[in-house]
C-alpha cells in the first residue's frame, strides 16, 4: 500500500501518479504498487515538482511503525528516526533543544531504576 501527498504539483505529475494510483481527493493518490514503480514514482514526482512543492510518501513495511516515509520540498520540517520510529519533526533549535533535554532527562531515570533495581537484586 503507498500514500502519495503532493501540494503545488504541476499538471503533468498529477497525470504520471494518475496512471499507477488512485487520486481518492485532490493531491493524494493511494494504491498497491511494487518496490521498483514505487521508487520510480518517487523519483520522477521530485524531477518534475516545482521549486515550491512538495510531496510526501508513505508505504507500508515490516518495521515497527508498519510503514516508512519519505518527503521531500519542506524546508521547515524533516524526518528524525527516534529508536526506530520515524517522525516529521520541525527544524528549529529550540525544538531540538527541548527533545534533547527529554531524552536525557528520560535516560538519566532509567539508569536510576536500573541501579535500584540491581540494589534490590532483581
Amino acid at each position: 500500500m503507498v500514500v502519495m501527498i503532493v501540494e503545488k504539483a504541476p499538471r503533468s505529475l498529477r497525470g504520471i501518479l494518475s496512471r499507477w494510483l488512485l487520486e481518492i481527493v485532490p493531491g493524494v493518490f493511494v494504491g498497491d504498487v511494487s518496490a521498483r514503480v514505487r521508487k520510480l514514482l518517487w523519483e520522477r514526482s521530485m524531477k518534475n515538482m516545482k521549486t515550491d512543492g512538495r510531496i510526501c510518501l508513505l508505504w507500508k513495511t515490516n518495521n515497527e511503525q508498519g510503514f516508512d516515509l519519505k518527503i521531500y520540498g519542506f524546508s521547515d520540517r524533516e524526518i528524525v528516526d527516534l529508536d526506530g520510529f520515524k517522525w516529521v519533526a520541525v527544524k528549529d533549535a529550540a525544538w531540538k533543544r527541548k527533545m534533547n533535554q527529554k531524552i536525557k532527562h528520560k535516560m538519566f531515570f532509567d539508569n536510576q531504576k536500573e541501579k535500584a533495581n540491581f540494589k534490590n537484586g532483581q
